[in-house]
């Protein structure tokens, strides 16, 4: 296994030349990818509505394409879907990736190439691996088994010739021979729909195995940990899997959950990878584990516009290129991709942390924020505060969502937090004081607004039982996987479907 090692380290790192091109020459690396995409879809009809046959530059592109997001793709994918090809790519497509990004009832269908699987995201699980060995190069990861925690698949409605499910889910379905070597448990198990089932045989099945790495959301991830841990009656995973090394994680910020995992894994020299790896495409990688930055990969098939908040939300908005963006602004990404979307507003915001080369960090969601009184908090924020309060009190969170309050005269109100806790004797004021501390010293605007109570009164806090959030999301259908809870919103939605559940079930209790 040693041998294996050394020989996929070596396969790995063919790549960092590649790599250090487009870190060098962005620019250069963008362009030519913008012309790839453009020559190889002229003959599509989305191609010829647009003439793609006329267009030779980004300014032409930005000119003749207009800016899009799921609601105008979706005619075009729906039609795919019943069996239609060449509509938006031109070669077959026949798997789409089922879009988990809210637990709004509305599903999102994301087409999957065969381009945007190689090129793009197996092409990111590669560069992820290399990343890591290029951090830590005595790594042994590979002469065990990595754990990948993901999502289902099934036959849609629409085709017997075409499927969908999780991202990863139809990555691993697709995942080459030879890389099913080092996965566990079986892709049987892995896919499966029911995540109650699923979670009880991932762990029987994995307890055994030499496990080096894990890869998957943090709350699901925990979830199995805990489940492990019970069956086994250890109290650490490093006594159950003594080689883990490794965790890659992604889709939401593991911020308010590094404490618990450092108690949970009980291995100090535990690493920890961070991939933005969206349905729609792969787009950045933690190339340093000593910083949490990203770094923009600009080689995958994707074509990157960068669009102000200032102008989202505008009939016409404002977009830049790689080369015209600035540090420590925020940008709704705006992609176009070997997966057959165009000027897609995939709907994250990031924030560039450095132009040489260009690092970021996800700073929330264009639909997940609250700004009901002018505090512009975002989720970035917000996991801060949860981070450094859970520090503070020495407390460990399970999940977490907000929601603005409106007073009656709606001149002033304030913040209701809904938060589950994994372990927590501390009561509501103890912990609201220390966050709403926290939320001034991360944000200004918050800050200001807080002042003297004149626009905004001290947050509420909620603590809900334990497996709330997991039950509402159960109810949804949107339990496991990649799934996740939405932090802020900028209405009362969601805050009030938890509540309203969380007052039925003890009406039944009471009942009974």
């Amino acid at each position: 296994m040693a041998i294996l090692n050394s020989l996929m380290s070596w396969y790995l790192k063919k790549r960092l030349s590649n790599i250090e091109r487009f870190m060098l020459r962005s620019a250069d690396a963008q362009d030519e990818v913008l012309l790839n995409l453009v020559h190889k879809a002229k003959d599509t009809e989305w191609g010829r509505l647009y003439n793609y046959h006329a267009i030779a530059t980004a300014d032409q592109f930005k000119r003749m394409v207009p800016i899009g997001n799921y609601e105008s793709h979706q005619p075009w994918i729906e039609r795919v879907m019943k069996g239609e090809q060449n509509l938006l790519w031109p070669t077959e497509i026949k798997w789409f990736a089922k879009s988990s990004g809210t637990t709004s009832a509305k599903s999102k269908f994301i087409p999957v190439t065969y381009e945007s699987l190689d090129e793009c995201h197996f092409q990111g699980g590669k560069d992820a691996m290399l990343m890591y060995f290029n951090n830590n190069p005595e790594s042994t990861v590979f002469d065990g088994k990595g754990l990948i925690l993901g999502g289902s698949h099934q036959l849609n409605k629409f085709s017997s010739e075409s499927y969908y499910g999780d991202l990863s889910a139809v990555m691993m379905q697709n995942m080459p021979f030879w890389a099913q070597f080092f996965r566990t448990p079986d892709l049987n198990i892995a896919i499966m729909e029911n995540w109650d089932d699923k979670l009880e045989k991932m762990a029987r099945a994995t307890i055994s195995d030499d496990v080096t790495s894990i890869s998957g959301v943090p709350t699901w991830t925990l979830m199995l940990a805990e489940r492990v841990l019970a069956l086994t009656g250890k109290q650490t995973l490093k006594e159950v899997w003594p080689n883990l090394e490794l965790y890659i994680h992604g889709g939401v910020s593991f911020t308010p959950y590094r404490q618990r995992f450092s108690q949970v894994i009980g291995n100090s020299s535990m690493h920890y990878l961070e991939t933005y790896n969206a349905s729609e495409g792969f787009i950045g990688i933690q190339d340093n584990l000593h910083s949490d930055e990203l770094l923009l990969m600009l080689d995958y098939g994707i074509y990157y516009e960068f669009m102000p908040m200032s102008e989202y939300g505008k009939t016409h908005p404002k977009t830049y290129a790689i080369d015209e963006v600035k540090v420590n602004e925020q940008y709704a990404l705006v992609i176009s991709t070997n997966g057959g979307l165009w000027r897609y507003i995939i709907g994250d915001t990031i924030r560039f942390t450095s132009i040489n080369p260009f690092r970021f960090r996800i700073s929330g969601r264009t639909k997940h924020y609250i700004n009901a009184f002018g505090e512009e908090l975002v989720i970035e924020n917000a996991d801060q505060a949860i981070e450094q309060t859970c520090r503070r009190l020495n407390i460990h969170i399970t999940d977490y969502t907000a929601a603005p309050v409106f007073h009656d005269d709606k001149s002033v109100g304030t913040h209701e937090w809904l938060i589950e806790f994994a372990d927590c004797m501390l009561d509501e004021e103890t912990i609201i004081q220390v966050l709403d501390e926290e939320l001034k010293k991360c944000n200004s605007d918050y800050e200001a607004k807080r002042y003297n109570n004149i626009a905004m009164t001290k947050p509420l806090l909620r603590k809900l039982p334990k497996n709330t959030f997991n039950q509402w999301l159960k109810q949804k259908g949107k339990l496991g996987g990649q799934h996740k809870v939405p932090r802020l919103y900028n209405d009362r939605t969601y805050v009030d479907e938890i509540l309203l559940m969380i007052h039925q079930i003890n009406m039944a209790y009471e009942a009974n």
